[in-house]
């Protein structure tokens, strides 16, 4: 495939597929608080995961983590995302997500974390990388079923 082609049918209908598995497993109530602005965001990061944009969906994560437990949890705009992760989200690894957005968003001169190649030669980890942070994004969604 090369840099800019569509994924193909199967494939996408493969990760689509995945993703709805996940979403079925997570509910397991009847009723969740919704953010509206985390669920638009959670939209667009899951055509980024059938795209297999792995860096946007990594970034995306963080962004529909915080929107979801400002909205829900926290209910405060002030709070930090760090510790708003830490404190609200249920769950290990939350810190290795931010800290893994954090390399991709704010780039470090002194130590690069991407270069060009890495998106052609490091797909494998990419993918990875990106099915965790979904997953992680799943559960923070569905982390706090009602009646």
């Amino acid at each position: 495939m090369n840099l800019f082609d569509y994924p193909n049918k199967e494939i996408w209908q493969k990760r689509r597929s995945w993703l709805d598995t996940e979403l079925e497993q997570a509910e397991v109530g009847f009723s969740y608080p919704v953010s509206d602005h985390a669920t638009a965001l959670f939209m667009d990061m899951q055509t980024a995961y059938c795209s297999g944009a792995w860096i946007s969906v990594v970034i995306m994560s963080v962004s529909v983590i915080d929107a979801h437990l400002r909205e829900t949890e926290a209910t405060d705009n002030k709070i930090r995302t760090a510790k708003l992760l830490t404190d609200f989200y249920e769950g290990d690894d939350i810190d290795w997500l931010r800290q893994l957005r954090n390399k991709y968003v704010h780039h470090n001169l002194d130590r690069p974390i991407l270069k060009m190649n890495d998106w052609f030669n490091n797909q494998e980890q990419l993918e990875l990388d990106a099915t965790k942070a979904m997953k992680m994004t799943i559960k923070a969604l569905f982390q706090d079923p009602g009646t």
